[in-house]
C-alpha cells in the first residue's frame, strides 16, 4: 500500500486529475451537445484518448523526477520518491512501459493514414517531456514554454482528435458547431498556456536554491528575482484583462452566474496573486501563490461545464 501511495506521488496524481477533468468535461460538456448525433463509438475513442494522454503525463512527471533527484533533495527533500522509495531502475521500466502502453491505446482507434497527426502528436510530447527533464528546463525560459505549449496542448487535443487530417486540412467554416468548438479551444488552450507559463516561472523562484547549485540557468537565476516578477505581472494582467473583457461581452446574454463565478473563483484568485507578489521573497510564499494558481487553473477547467447548459 506505501509503494502505491510513492507511486502516485511519483506520477502527480493531482495533475493527472487536471487532465481527465479537462479533457472529459471538454469532451462531454462542449463536444458532445455541439454534435448530439456522435455515438457510443465516437465515446471509446475519446476514452482511449484520455488514457493516452493520463499515461503520456504520469511518463513524464516520472522522468523528470527521475533526473531531477539531486536538485529535488535540497529543493524539496522530504518528498523524494526516486531511490528513496522506489529504485531508479523500477522508474525507468514505469517510464518505458506507460509510454509504450500510451502509444498502442491511441493505435488501436486512430488509423494513422487518416490520424497521423495525433500519432505524431503522442511521439513529439514523448520525446519533448524526455528532453525537457535532461536539458530543457535547466536552460533560461525554454523549458518553460515547453510544459504550457504541452499542458495547452492536453486540451487542444480533444478538438484535434475529432478531425481526420483532411477535415482539418479542409475545414468546413460554415458549419457553426465546428466554428463554436474551434474558439472554445482556443480559448480554455490560451487560459491553460498563460496560467502555466505563470506557475513555471513561480516554481523557478520557489526552487532558486538548487537550481543555482546544479547549474541551471532559469529566468531568476539569469534575470533576477525583480524582473522576474515584473514578467509574472504582466501575464497576470494579461490573463485578467482578457477574462474580464469576456465575462462583459457575455453579460448581455445573460450568462450571469458564469460572469460571477469566473470572477469569484478565477480573476480573484489571480488578483491576490498579483497584489501579494512584490512582498513575496521567500520559497513558501512562491509555493503559497504557486497553489492559488492552481486553484485559479482547476475552477478554469470546471467552468467548461457551463457550456453544457449554454449550448
Amino acid at each position: 500500500m506505501k509503494l502505491l501511495i510513492h507511486f502516485l506521488r511519483l506520477v502527480r496524481w493531482p495533475n493527472l486529475l487536471f487532465i481527465l477533468l479537462a479533457e472529459c468535461l471538454f469532451h462531454f460538456c462542449v463536444y458532445k451537445p455541439l454534435y448530439p448525433l456522435s455515438g457510443a463509438e465516437i465515446d471509446f475513442q475519446f476514452y482511449l484518448l484520455l488514457l493516452t494522454y493520463i499515461f503520456i503525463a504520469a511518463a513524464g512527471y516520472i522522468i523528470n523526477d527521475y533526473f531531477d533527484v539531486n536538485i529535488d533533495q535540497i529543493n524539496k527533500p522530504t518528498k523524494v520518491v526516486v531511490g528513496a522509495y522506489i529504485s531508479r531502475r523500477w522508474v525507468i521500466f514505469w517510464h518505458l512501459i506507460l509510454s509504450v502502453f500510451a502509444i498502442y491505446m491511441s493505435s488501436i482507434v486512430f488509423p494513422f493514414k487518416t490520424y497521423w497527426h495525433i500519432h505524431l502528436s503522442n511521439l513529439l510530447t514523448i520525446l519533448l517531456l524526455w528532453f525537457y527533464s535532461t536539458t530543457f528546463k535547466k536552460n533560461f525560459l525554454i523549458g518553460n514554454v515547453i510544459i504550457s505549449i504541452l499542458t495547452a496542448w492536453s486540451i487542444a487535443v480533444v478538438y484535434f482528435s475529432k478531425f481526420t487530417i483532411q477535415e482539418l486540412m479542409h475545414p468546413n467554416v460554415l458549419n457553426a458547431a465546428n466554428i463554436k468548438f474551434a474558439k472554445l479551444t482556443l480559448l480554455y488552450s490560451a487560459f491553460a498556456f498563460i496560467l502555466t507559463l505563470v506557475r513555471e516561472a513561480l516554481k523557478d523562484l520557489e526552487d532558486m536554491e538548487g537550481d543555482e547549485k546544479f547549474g541551471c540557468t532559469t529566468m531568476p537565476i539569469k534575470w533576477g528575482l525583480k524582473p522576474t516578477k515584473v514578467y509574472i505581472s504582466v501575464w497576470l494582467i494579461v490573463v485578467i484583462a482578457v477574462l474580464l473583457i469576456i465575462q462583459l461581452a457575455v453579460i448581455p446574454f445573460g450568462w450571469w452566474y458564469s460572469a460571477l463565478y469566473c470572477f469569484v473563483l478565477i480573476v480573484l484568485p489571480l488578483l491576490m496573486v498579483l497584489f501579494k507578489l512584490p512582498k513575496s521573497f521567500t520559497s513558501k510564499h512562491f509555493n503559497t501563490l504557486s497553489a492559488w494558481i492552481k486553484w485559479a487553473m482547476l475552477f478554469g477547467i470546471l467552468s467548461i461545464a457551463f457550456f453544457y447548459f449554454l449550448f
